[in-house]
């Protein structure tokens, strides 16, 4: 006959499971725990964890149970105040977007160096929305026409550009905006600006995905795939 405090030992032990994938970690968490309890867990085994992991910046799945943004939100919290990860976006049980998320974010961790810590944002921009960061920004979502996002630094959208960018303020050069669909309205880095002028719509055919990365070179904006080796080479 098995106690009761061995059975809830039992069961916390499955509570949250961590699995690690390439520049990823998985959240495997057990949906009939209350999730208060998820969320101590969480703190609990990333603490213990924190050696292993070191200082990385990582995407976060989850799985085993649906969460709001805000549930979402908390277990981010425990996590950054219990290790030193951080964690870049959470990515979904989408085979093909996930493959481009991790894609990007592998060649892009190198420039979110300790002094230019990056801040997450999930969600999409739209009806006029202005997000605006002294910080480096990765954003899981679009940017509708019509929205902005604005950083002091570099700016990451995972996801589609196709409203405004601003990126390297006071006249910095050495940012960089990526995208994984870059159709944007118009961006401007230091004190170069690009516009689109083309009238025709650029939501009619989606072009496949290829994450793009928009820099200045020779004094003005260009747009080139983006590579590990391009951003190497930025200065």
């Amino acid at each position: 006959m098995k106690c009761k405090s061995c059975e809830v030992d039992e069961k916390m032990k499955d509570a949250v499971v961590l699995k690690s994938f390439p520049n990823g970690i998985t959240l495997l968490i057990n949906e009939d725990v209350p999730f208060d309890e998820l969320v101590e867990e969480v703190r609990y085994k990333f603490t213990e964890a924190r050696n292993f992991f070191g200082k990385s910046n990582m995407a976060l799945s989850i799985e085993g149970k649906k969460l709001s943004d805000m549930e979402e939100l908390r277990l981010l919290d425990a996590i950054r105040t219990s290790c030193d990860v951080n964690i870049i976006c959470i990515v979904e049980h989408d085979e093909e977007k996930d493959k481009h998320f991790l894609k990007a974010l592998q060649q892009v961790e190198s420039k979110l160096q300790s002094g230019d810590e990056g801040q997450f944002y999930k969600g999409t921009l739209k009806n006029r929305e202005v997000l605006e960061t002294e910080n480096s920004i990765v954003i899981l979502g679009d940017v509708y026409p019509g929205s902005a996002v604005i950083s002091s630094r570099n700016i990451i959208v995972l996801g589609g550009l196709y409203g405004e960018a601003y990126a390297g303020g006071s006249g910095r050069e050495d940012a960089f905006i990526v995208a994984l669909e870059m159709e944007p309205e118009r961006i401007k880095i230091g004190d170069f600006k690009y516009k689109h002028t083309d009238k025709q719509s650029k939501w009619g055919i989606r072009p496949k995905i290829q994450p793009k990365i928009a820099f200045l070179k020779n004094q003005r904006i260009v747009f080139e795939p983006l590579t590990k080796e391009l951003l190497d080479n930025l200065s």
